[in-house]
């Protein structure tokens, strides 16, 4: 059995055997806990983004935006799962998840996102990046969230399915901008559009609740 495992050893290279950081631990028990015990269906939508490419703020704050904006209005996506019951909550806190090629370095809680402007959006997602990035969230900015978004991990990235943040109703994700036909006014023209995804717990939102909120969402960022 030794040599066996030499041979399967010496047939893969050099090994480098690296433990696991504690957010890494972190990340895969609860991913593992979430697959097993979260029933959850998919949706995914195609959303225009000409408009919001020139607007002037960034896509992540439009983004942000537009998930708050949806999430009141369908309020039920704003809860929670629980020993056979359902709550829903009055703040709309998203969970941003701030990441790199690296890895997921946090997820800091916009608190209250319905009630700010997208520049001030703006300026606390760009704080908590730097911070992250340092080190230097509390742990009190990276709890309370009822909602919880991905960001677009770059262009060539199209779509990547959420995963549900349990016990939080449904989780967003964005991929990165892409060029191609788009139909407008009947006619098909040259656009730019990213690809949402959205996973939702099926013991609290049913179909039509995750296709009322992808509609919510894509209605504002088009409009922006």
């Amino acid at each position: 059995m030794s040599e066996l495992g030499v041979a399967a050893s010496g047939l893969k290279g050099d090994v480098t055997t690296r433990e696991l950081e504690r957010f890494e631990r972190t990340v895969a028990r609860r991913s593992a806990e979430i697959r097993a015990t979260v029933p959850s269906i998919e949706l995914t939508a195609v959303v225009s983004v000409d408009g919001a490419l020139v607007n002037g703020v960034s896509l992540d704050a439009l983004v942000v935006e537009a998930a708050a904006v949806a999430l009141r209005a369908v309020p039920r996506a704003n809860g929670s799962y629980r020993d056979g019951r359902y709550e829903t909550y009055s703040r709309v806190n998203i969970g941003v998840v701030v990441a790199d090629e690296e890895g997921v370095y946090a997820i800091p809680t916009v608190f209250d996102a319905d009630t700010k402007s997208v520049v001030e959006l703006e300026v606390e997602l760009a704080d908590y990046r730097g911070r992250a990035r340092a080190g230097d969230l509390a742990s009190a900015e990276q709890t309370g969230a009822t909602f919880t978004v991905s960001l677009p991990l770059g262009d060539a990235v199209v779509a990547v399915e959420p995963l549900i943040m349990a016990p939080q109703a449904a989780a967003l994700a964005v991929g990165g901008v892409q060029s191609g036909p788009v139909v407008r006014d009947g006619t098909v023209v040259a656009g730019q559009t990213i690809a949402v995804a959205l996973s939702c717990d099926h013991r609290i939102l049913f179909a039509v609740h995750g296709a009322a909120l992808l509609e919510a969402f894509k209605r504002h960022l088009e409009s922006v």
